[in-house]
């Protein structure tokens, strides 16, 4: 089974509501495209979850995906990007799976050499080492350190984005020595763009704060191209699910895709 056609969507999953940040890009960068987003709302913050449980839930997103007849899937989740990335290849003849982790990857290699490149994120993203590995591998005179910032995604998952809680964290966090000097700081969690202002604000503007949602929306496009999947008229009707649904989740879908968005939930996992 091969899903090329123009016309069908663009599936998107992350392990909660954060991957809207990328589905909010490419709705911008590629109008006439129509998303599936599922967010995996059951289970997170996939970054505190096993590598084991964490293939587990992609897997069973996926093949949701494929059954809508997505043309190509993003995995908008850091998390799960650095943990199924060598699977992936069992999904290459059926459909076409990018991650968020490659297209920013590239850009690092590209413009930031000589570089302190700082990233925070999960632990389960952190922990594979999954961004030093991937930027050493194309560019060997970048210093990247590392931080797990393990409350951040939570924290802006339920919507405290400002306010004195908030900074403490953040500031407690981007204090730490490991990023002393950096010169840019890579946002390595799609929740992380809602605190960008925050993050640049800690650092008075001296540190460049690097997207990913951007930079994944072009790559996508350029991608489309290339594959000439490329909607050439614009498809109505995006369509987003969740594993549990509450009235909370859909409150804050407003701050990542910038409206309020319907949320379906569909139960995926047997338990």
């Amino acid at each position: 089974m091969t899903l090329n056609k123009q016309e069908n969507p663009i599936g998107i999953f992350d392990s909660g509501i954060g991957g809207l940040t990328i589905a909010n890009a490419i709705k911008k960068r590629l109008p006439n495209e129509r998303i599936v987003y599922f967010g995996d709302t059951e289970h997170l913050p996939y970054g505190e979850k096993s590598n084991k449980a964490i293939r587990n839930y992609s897997n069973k997103i996926i093949n949701f995906l494929i059954a809508k007849k997505c043309k190509i899937i993003i995995i908008a989740c850091n998390s799960a990007a650095s943990v199924i990335e060598n699977e992936i290849i069992t999904y290459k003849n059926i459909v076409p799976i990018y991650n968020v982790i490659r297209p920013v990857v590239d850009v690092i290699a590209k413009k930031y050499q000589n570089s302190r490149v700082g990233v925070i994120g999960t632990k389960a993203t952190i922990g594979s080492n999954i961004y030093q590995q991937k930027i050493l591998e194309l560019c060997g005179n970048i210093n990247v350190p590392s931080l797990a910032t393990p409350l951040l995604a939570p924290m802006i998952e339920e919507g405290f984005i400002k306010g004195d809680i908030s900074q403490k964290i953040i500031s407690n966090y981007l204090s730490h020595d490991k990023l002393k000097n950096i010169n840019h700081l890579v946002l390595a969690c799609t929740h992380y763009p809602l605190i960008e202002r925050e993050i640049s604000k800690f650092f008075n503007g001296k540190v460049n704060i690097i997207d990913s949602s951007k930079i994944v929306a072009n790559y996508i496009l350029s991608e489309l191209q290339n594959k000439k999947l490329l909607s050439k008229k614009p498809q109505k009707g995006h369509h987003f699910y969740v594993s549990n649904y509450t009235y909370s989740f859909e409150n804050s879908t407003k701050f990542f895709f910038e409206k309020t968005i319907k949320l379906k939930e569909v139960k995926l996992f047997n338990h």
